[in-house]
């Protein structure tokens, strides 16, 4: 067994994937959720735990755990190898894996060393003297030096002293250059620092691996108040959400995010005993961060600061949430306080019972309208009510949205009869989406019995796969792709594995191949499958018989004697022959 199989045999993708995304057991060896790499209110996206294998139905994107890492964090095979044996504590060989690192691959590499040369050297300079007024305003927040520590905070200063220490260190100028902490000179040669005399914040990605940082200014002259890494070829801000891989497990135990607006939010909240919250990261929420939500929990509570921006980014931002289908409550803190000012006057008590309580979107929608018309009239009520139409046209589903108008309209104090025919008429309907086609219908019973064994097992494979290779009913088979597929790995002498086999297959066969792989239905058993193959046979040779028959009979009907004695005897041959076969 090679080093890749050994690290595939060690780890199982349903915890690996179960990290990322909200698994639910459909059976004794599926799991389902929301697919990852593609917008979607019903699950398409399946785990096989015996195969080990992931697909999705709804994009097609499918394969093994190595393929789930590529294409999700946007790894290359040898990061994705390193990270999972570093994170199940496999030991790498020496010599060997390296060898698949590219180029890119090896770039990608020394931009993240260069984060942790980096953060090293920030956290130094904030207990350094020139750290000084960086230490002031944490203590000026009240963040004191463990709660620091906890999220690597530090100190850039002035000058190009990170330059020169990741020079000193050997990285190139391609290097410095993607590394998203340096800036080529304008006026002559070399680089200098992108953040200087700034309070930084290390961020990490979904598994908590430092990629990148914001700065916070300390001198009001400072033209940014807070500064991002440039994007490099491991950040991209709309990718990343800040605390996430603290906040994870918290965020699935209690099925609830909090979404702040910013760094200090985030510390403060979580300081105060709240751990399911994140933010952006510098930039506005942007539909990969709600899917990204959306992995981990349907409910989200946003409680971004109360100045007009802040309110102008939650509107944004909800309405981003409720076109993904989460559900949204709206916190409201008050005296304009943001939440790390909230926390810390009021305790983490008083946050979280503000939080518990947060009403949903379209009641706090309903509460604001009621704030800007006269409710006490008809017409008020009415243009109340009309004013949240547009955010109910937004929901998807007809059940949901009816109940919907109805809780409101009782809210406002209009008569939900008369609402619901006036909503008949302005709001368009939508259909629901409806399960996911699965392909792979069109299979014979006894063809999908074939097919499930030789997937499962070995033993089956040994002795079936001959036979069906010889036999004349495999050309006929909607699965014969697959069959040959399989074959031709036994023959080479390669260990069975679902994602090598996908890798032989067309676009076609593969969603016939994960439609049969991720059925419901219990294991065939090898005898199962003998009978199968008999009754293939039997029924290729029945029609191959009434083919020949009919043959027969035309070359009869314009007087070919010697067509029609010919055909005759080729019929009596293969019965002579089947009744040989049957007879053993």
């Amino acid at each position: 067994m090679d080093f890749v199989q050994h690290v595939k045999s060690q780890i199982d993708i349903v915890r690996v994937v179960g990290d990322y995304v909200r698994l639910k057991k459909q059976g004794a060896q599926r799991w389902a959720g929301l697919c990852p790499f593609h917008a979607e209110k019903t699950p398409s996206f399946s785990v096989h735990e015996g195969h080990q294998f992931f697909k999705c139905f709804g994009c097609g994107k499918g394969g093994d755990v190595f393929n789930f890492l590529m294409e999700l964090e946007g790894m290359s095979f040898f990061e994705a190898l390193k990270s999972l044996c570093e994170q199940h504590g496999i030991p790498m060989p020496k010599r060997g894996p390296e060898a698949l690192a590219d180029e890119q691959t090896k770039l990608r590499a020394a931009v993240y060393q260069m984060q942790e040369v980096a953060q090293k050297f920030f956290r130094a300079q904030l207990d350094s003297p020139e750290g000084k007024a960086a230490r002031e305003y944490l203590t000026k927040r009240g963040l004191p030096a463990d709660v620091a520590e906890e999220f690597g905070l530090g100190f850039a200063p002035g000058g190009s002293r990170l330059t020169k220490v990741l020079e000193r260190e050997g990285f190139t100028p391609e290097q410095l250059d993607a590394g998203g902490l340096a800036l080529q000179s304008q006026d002559g040669p070399g680089y200098y620092d992108r953040f200087r005399n700034r309070l930084m914040f290390p961020i990490t990605n979904e598994s908590g691996k430092l990629i990148a940082f914001a700065g916070r200014a300390l001198d009001s002259e400072q033209q940014a108040k807070y500064l991002n890494s440039a994007e490099s070829p491991i950040y991209k801000k709309s990718h990343v959400l800040y605390n996430l891989h603290r906040a994870r497990p918290e965020i699935r135990k209690r099925d609830r995010a909090v979404l702040v607006e910013g760094y200090m939010d985030v510390i403060g909240v979580w300081r105060a005993g709240v751990k399911e919250v994140v933010a952006s990261c510098g930039t506005a929420l942007t539909s990969d961060h709600v899917r990204m939500l959306g992995r981990h929990t349907r409910l989200v509570a946003v409680n971004f600061d109360p100045d007009p921006a802040g309110r102008a980014a939650a509107e944004r931002s909800i309405l981003l949430l409720l076109d993904e289908g989460l559900h949204v409550r709206v916190v409201s803190l008050p005296e304009g306080q943001d939440p790390d000012e909230f926390c810390q006057k009021h305790g983490a008590a008083a946050y979280e019972a503000v939080v518990e309580q947060a009403p949903n979107y379209y009641f706090w929608l309903a509460d604001r309208a009621r704030q800007q018309y006269d409710t006490r009239t008809a017409e008020g009520r009415v243009a109340a009510f009309q004013a949240v139409v547009p955010a109910i046209n937004r929901v998807s589903n007809k059940i949901e949205r009816v109940a919907l108008v109805n809780d409101l309209a009782d809210r406002l104090g209009v008569a939900p009869g008369l609402v619901l025919e006036n909503f008949r008429r302005a709001a368009a309907e939508r259909r629901d989406p409806g399960p996911v086609a699965v392909a792979g219908l069109q299979l014979k019973p006894v063809e999908r019995v074939l097919l499930r064994l030789l997937l499962e097992s070995d033993e089956a494979r040994r002795e079936l796969l001959g036979a069906l290779e010889q036999s004349e009913a495999l050309a006929d088979l909607a699965a014969a792709g697959i069959f040959r597929a399989v074959a031709a790995m036994s023959a080479a002498g390669e260990r069975f594995d679902m994602s090598a086999l996908e890798a032989r297959l067309s676009e076609a066969d593969r969603k016939l191949l994960a439609a049969v792989a991720f059925e419901a239905a219990g294991s065939p058993t090898l005898d199962d499958g003998r009978r199968a193959l008999e009754a293939l046979e039997a029924a290729t040779w029945q029609v191959r018989q009434k083919a020949l028959h009919k043959q027969i009979q035309e070359a009869q009907k314009v007087g070919n004697v010697e067509e029609a004695l010919r055909l005759l005897q080729l019929k009596q041959r293969m019965e002579m022959r089947r009744g040989s076969q049957v007879s053993h």
